[in-house]
């Protein structure tokens, strides 16, 4: 009988463990005032039809930083996505997806950070796996007109990791 309950116990244990890591950590909030609502659900990929609006190629800044992003707009919604080829380096405790002002993150600011200034960009999201294609929502709020570049940045130490020029 002791055996069943130690057997019992162990396989609760187990499965209250398994339903815990499937629980989202809540967002952290973004520190720019000129942040958006962290309510820019990072969604799947789909394979339904979309458009186009920008895309750029990702260069270096504080660490290894490639592949492609696209800007799309499908059912009316627009989403940044991040292709197969995108990776960047594990390093950072909080990376980030950001809208910036600027066509060029990496060359208007200083290595080897690459520090970026408050009020020149958008928060999207936290960025959701260092490696692999994503797809995160942009808010109706963002007035896409007003950014010209994507970066990967490390909110805690101020750090781009890595950033595209998005070109029509």
């Amino acid at each position: 009988m002791k055996s069943y309950r130690f057997l019992l116990v162990t396989v609760l244990n187990f499965s209250v463990i398994g339903l815990l890591g499937c629980i989202e950590d809540q967002a952290i909030p973004p520190i720019s005032s000129s942040s958006v609502s962290t309510s820019s659900i990072v969604t799947p990929v789909a394979n339904s039809p979309s458009s186009v609006l920008s895309s750029g190629t990702f260069v270096d800044g504080e660490h290894p930083t490639k592949g492609n992003v696209q800007i799309v707009m499908q059912n009316n919604d627009r989403y940044l996505e991040l292709d197969q080829a995108f990776a960047t380096s594990t390093a950072g405790p909080d990376l980030v997806v950001i809208l910036h002002r600027s066509a060029d993150v990496i060359g208007s600011t200083t290595p080897p950070a690459f520090p970026i200034q408050e009020g020149d960009y958008v928060f999207l999201a936290e960025l959701t796996s260092y490696s692999g294609a994503q797809r995160y929502a942009i808010p109706d709020s963002v007035n896409l007109d007003d950014f010209q570049s994507v970066a990967i940045w490390c909110r805690r130490f101020n750090a781009t990791f890595g950033a595209a020029t998005l070109k029509t």
